[in-house]
């Protein structure tokens, strides 16, 4: 085994909410730019896909399970954390007084696992929660009126 795939780790670093892409992008564009690809592989911002269903279309877009947050495979040295700390949007490293602390590797594999889970399945985002008014818009009860008793979120069913 190669001495430097031993040192690479992941780390947690703090963004601004919503600025995950963007700091993942500005990082590996900047790493290449640098040389720096040996040492900061893989950068990875944990999503997952979700079909939301409006106006009676179903339509998907990307929802990230740690908002604020992307996670970094690398060999933190000098030049590295410069790198990722100076990024735009970053705020620190997450770890105690904003010191690097590595993940473990069965918190990495949780993670991504669970990732792959929920592209496998894809995950529906339900708008309506119990109590809600309703009103039917197609079928043999179209135009009536009601209240949401029970959501099936496999069968995509109200009822």
């Amino acid at each position: 085994m190669d001495e430097k795939t031993v040192d690479k780790k992941w780390y947690v670093v703090r963004t601004f909410s919503g600025h995950e892409i963007k700091v993942k992008t500005f990082i590996q564009d900047e790493a290449i730019r640098l040389g720096l690809e040996d040492r900061i592989t893989n950068v990875f911002v944990p999503s997952e896909k979700v079909f939301e269903i409006k106006d009676g279309k179903k339509k998907s877009k990307t929802k990230t399970f740690f908002p604020g947050y992307i996670l970094v495979e690398a060999i933190l040295d000098k030049e590295t954390k410069h790198l990722i700390i100076n990024a735009p949007s970053v705020m620190s490293f997450v770890g105690p007084r904003a010191e690097p602390a590595p993940l473990h590797p069965d918190e990495v594999r949780r993670i991504i696992g669970t990732m792959e889970e929920e592209r496998e399945v894809g995950v529906v985002e339900v708008p309506f929660v119990m109590g809600d008014a309703v009103k039917v818009i197609d079928g043999p009860f179209n135009n009536f009126s009601g209240f949401v008793q029970e959501i099936n979120k496999e069968r995509m069913k109200l009822k």
